[in-house]
């Protein structure tokens, strides 16, 4: 089997558990958190600088990538891997997040979603077989169920249709599907924040027996709180035996507590998005590098932190580039701030694998 998920050890105290997803291209060590590169790039990085955070899957979306540089021409280029030189494992978005984000520009159907290309203005059809074919060209390894993500704070009946729709577009998709043995289908349990539309949907996909499971539609308008309860209910009731990825989700404290609920892998913008914007991650903490403060501080970012930046410069010089608005700071940071959230699940995986997982992670459950 070209996808394989074991479980390595369970937490005794909680939901948590330690497992490796085996893909073609290698092993995805969990839990883990994945770096976003929507546009076949992790913003600021070279996949060789990338390599170094210790990230082992990266995402790229499907949606934008289609308008730009369009998949027959990735496919031409040899795939999405050669095309951006990660050899590591990808995951590609289906495009169903744009069904939220892009609101405005966008009407829903049964058949499946108009777009307008904020680009050019240019009509664009994505239905749940289109999204696929797009996905088995580009070539990445894993590849989403297209969905219908409805805003956090969506009334019932929007959700629970919704929630209908995207079960049904999951049965086109997986009929639509070209590349199973190479490519994982994930499909995605949506519900909103709804606990019996999210138990409905989990038990529902189920039934397919996919390669693994996605939550869908956190993070997008809901109180914080219930994102918390949202995976709680949601992530033990899908198989063991499957990796389980909460979409959109990167902050410390609900990587540690949807840990906790057996979630797997994790992905979000925020680490290259506070990078750009003069912002460092550092032991649970935010850090504005414009801040004053940092000006005459030659001590390094975090003296723990094994990242080139750590190791190479202070938070004086960083201070500099970012006032300065060099491109190298925002480089520089983004590095940094992969490099941490990678190694704070890294740490959280290695507390559930010696027992210690309550002991030093457990003031971020609260």
């Amino acid at each position: 089997m070209r996808f394989s998920f074991q479980t390595q050890k369970k937490c005794c105290q909680t939901l948590a558990r330690v497992g490796v997803w085996h893909t073609p291209h290698g092993p995805v060590e969990t839990p883990r958190f994945m770096p976003v590169g929507t546009l076949a790039t992790v913003k600021g990085l070279t996949p060789a600088q990338l390599q170094t955070t210790g990230a082992q899957m990266v995402l790229a979306n499907t949606y934008h990538l289609h308008l730009q540089p369009g998949e027959t021409l990735i496919e031409k280029a040899g795939g999405i891997h050669q095309f951006m030189g990660w050899k590591g494992p990808i995951l590609t978005d289906s495009g169903g997040f744009q069904v939220f984000s892009l609101s405005e520009l966008r009407h829903i159907r049964e058949i499946g979603v108009t777009f307008r290309s904020p680009r050019d203005g240019k009509i664009i059809e994505l239905t749940p077989e289109r999204s696929i074919h797009i996905q088995n060209t580009l070539g990445a390894d894993v590849i989403m169920a297209f969905d219908e993500c409805p805003p956090g704070k969506a009334d019932y009946s929007t959700v629970a249709a919704a929630t209908e729709r995207t079960y049904r577009w999951l049965e086109r998709c997986i009929d639509a599907h070209q590349r199973p043995q190479d490519q994982a289908l994930f499909g995605i349990v949506q519900g909103g924040i709804y606990p019996e539309l999210r138990i409905s949907a989990a038990k529902s996909l189920i039934d397919f027996d996919l390669p693994g499971y996605a939550i869908g539609g956190v993070s997008v308008g809901e109180e914080p709180a219930l994102i918390r309860e949202i995976v709680q209910i949601t992530a033990p009731l899908l198989p063991a035996t499957k990796p389980r990825y909460l979409m959109g989700v990167g902050t410390y404290r609900e990587m540690a507590i949807t840990i906790a609920s057996g979630i797997d892998l994790f992905d979000c913008v925020i680490p290259t998005r506070f990078g750009r914007h003069g912002t460092a991650l550092v032991r649970g903490e935010r850090w504005n590098l414009k801040n004053f403060q940092f000006r005459e501080d030659f001590g390094p970012l975090d003296a723990d932190c094994p990242c080139y930046t750590c190791q190479t410069f202070s938070r004086a010089y960083l201070n500099h580039l970012v006032r300065s608005q060099e491109m190298l700071g925002y480089t520089l940071l983004s590095l940094h701030n992969i490099t941490e959230l990678v190694r704070f699940t890294q740490r959280i995986r290695e507390a559930i694998l010696g027992d210690r997982f309550i002991e030093e992670f457990g003031h971020w459950l609260n």
